[in-house]
């Protein structure tokens, strides 16, 4: 247990340059006085670790030292290999950068644990697209990977109900269930787009300075459920069939399933239910209701309602 902590210990450093005590033993989650008697036994083993003294003080490695990968055990290896998504990967244009880093850990590890690539990719294979999504990634990922690496602020162009321009500094990209979404300060505030709704990336020639502690996974945790919830303003009365409201699931997004079942009222003699759902617009409720065919009547707003009959219409038009 103590000799992983050590190695963490060094690594850190390593990666930020100067920690405090505090900081490390916050990381590391042990007490300030472990952490100094840490300290001592790295001395004491040849590592050499700088105290700065005073207010602003902390410690930081000397003499430009850097560990090696040779406290690697073959389990850390082995899932070492299993981090990342080589699809995504390739995708945002870091293929050769990837297969570069891999083969430089594969040369740093030592001989007996060289199979570790091929053991892990043998055993577990992460497909993230979803059955039936568009494997073909945005034509504009790459070029907005690039921008989001070097901090350089874009001029974008986005289509939803009408098509927009903004000028973004563009923090990270997520992949979500198969898309990938734009996390980026407009203004005063960070916002969140679908990168196959951009029309357009162009770099305005500026780059940005990141807001100090802005974390990535954290913001969209916090706000992923708030942007599906943002795209469910609109709202349509329904009702449903046992057989509509067991595929609604198939038909449109989970937090709208949950949400019409929550609202769902007592079932009728024939098992219907009348119900409220969440939708992004009457044009996209319209595409998602026509998949449940004669499992759904729609009875507000009208003029969704007059669509739905003109297609009924139209259908049966096609089968007399």
């Amino acid at each position: 247990m103590r000799a992983a902590r050590l190695i963490s210990l060094v690594l850190m450093l390593q990666a930020k340059g100067s920690m405090t005590g505090a900081e490390l033993a916050r990381e590391l989650e042990v007490s300030e006085r472990t952490v100094a008697r840490d300290i001592v036994a790295l001395s004491a083993a040849g590592v050499p670790v700088y105290a700065d003294r005073g207010r602003a003080g902390g410690y930081r490695l000397i003499g430009g030292y850097r560990t090696r990968l040779t406290g690697l055990t073959r389990q850390e290896a082995e899932a070492l290999f299993l981090s990342g998504l080589p699809g995504p990967m390739a995708d945002m244009g870091l293929a050769d950068a990837v297969a570069a880093a891999r083969l430089k850990v594969l040369a740093a590890l030592p001989p007996v644990m060289r199979d570790a690539s091929q053991r892990a990719g043998q055993r577990f294979h992460l497909d993230a697209p979803g059955w039936f999504a568009d494997a073909e990634p945005p034509p504009l990922l790459a070029d907005l990977a690039a921008a989001v690496w070097r901090d350089q602020e874009i001029e974008l162009r986005y289509r939803r109900d009408r098509e927009v321009t903004r000028t973004a500094r563009p923090y990270g990209l997520v992949l979500k269930n198969s898309v990938w979404y734009l996390v980026a300060q407009v203004g005063d505030g960070h916002r969140t787009y679908r990168v196959d709704r951009m029309v357009a990336v162009t770099p305005t020639g500026e780059t940005f300075a990141r807001e100090e502690g802005f974390d990535l996974p954290g913001f969209w945790g916090d706000r992923s459920a708030g942007f599906v919830e943002s795209l469910l303003a609109g709202r349509v009365t329904v009702r449903l069939s046992p057989a509509g409201m067991s595929a609604l699931r198939h038909a449109t997004e989970p937090p709208a399933v949950r949400r019409a079942k929550e609202a769902a009222g007592e079932p009728d003699e024939e098992g219907w239910v009348r119900t409220v759902l969440p939708v992004e617009s009457l044009d996209v409720a319209y595409g998602v209701l026509l998949r449940l065919g004669p499992e759904v009547e729609v009875l507000d707003p009208p003029e969704l309602r007059a669509k739905m009959v003109a297609a009924a219409r139209r259908m049966d038009m096609l089968y007399r």
